[in-house]
């Protein structure tokens, strides 16, 4: 289930544009319907603080800068995107243990002064086995996923990234999950490997679901929200 005290509803909405006039244009039309905005590297880079905290008086914010970096400097990184204004924010699990289990002291004391979680980016739903790096082990995507998953929860996080389809494999893992690669059933799957529809995630254990160009590239993006809500009961 979703946590009302994080997200308005279920439905987050990546915001993978460059411009501000583009942010401005979406946010006109879909903004009081969104659970969540995400803003990753391309926006944030360009329009810093100043940006989340924009986004932040319209729905939560979900910084998505995916942190992957020695301990001191990813604790540093989150503490910077809790205080402009972030209510999710992303690390790699793959950093490793260390990493995870000051992130993890990190998002307990951030939690005294207001709801936030750090979410840990498992395998990216672009991959399948065919896009590992030769460092990896050749294992099958839901191995990682598996075991990355069980890192998290062991080093004191609360919730992870991963495709919809290793939200069954996850079930027995408490974990709070966020699911990428969503596609309404009549979009395009565009650059994404590992896709789910909406209801079907949901179904499945997520608790919360991205979605960006589905809807904003939509000619009636308003109307997509409006269904995909619809869909889930809301």
């Amino acid at each position: 289930m979703v946590e009302k005290a994080f997200l308005k509803n279920p439905i987050i909405l990546a915001l993978d544009v460059d411009a501000l006039s583009e942010v401005h244009r979406i946010l006109d039309q879909v903004g009081d319907l969104v659970g969540a905005i995400k803003l990753g590297p391309r926006l944030v880079y360009r329009y810093g603080a100043d940006l989340v905290a924009h986004c932040a008086r319209v729905a939560p914010v979900f910084v998505d800068n995916k942190y992957f970096d020695i301990p001191s400097t990813m604790v540093a990184a989150i503490k910077a995107s809790f205080e402009a204004g972030a209510t999710l924010a992303t690390v790699h699990a793959m950093s490793g243990r260390e990493a995870l289990v000051e992130l993890a002291k990190l998002e307990k004391e951030l939690n005294k002064i207001r709801p936030f979680k750090i979410l840990a980016v498992t395998i990216l739903t672009s991959w399948d086995e065919s896009s590992y790096p030769p460092v990896m082990q050749q294992k099958p995507v839901v191995d990682h996923v598996y075991s990355l998953a069980k890192l998290v929860k062991e080093c004191g996080l609360s919730g992870v990234v991963c495709s919809a389809h290793e939200l069954e494999l996850l079930k027995d893992i408490d974990l709070y999950k966020v699911t990428p690669g969503i596609r309404p059933k009549s979009s395009s799957v565009d650059d994404q490997k590992r896709v789910m529809n909406p209801l079907s995630a949901i179904n499945a254990g997520a608790a919360a679901l991205v979605i960006g160009r589905p809807i904003f590239e939509n000619p009636n993006p308003k109307q997509v929200m409006i269904d995909i809500l619809k869909e889930l009961g809301l």
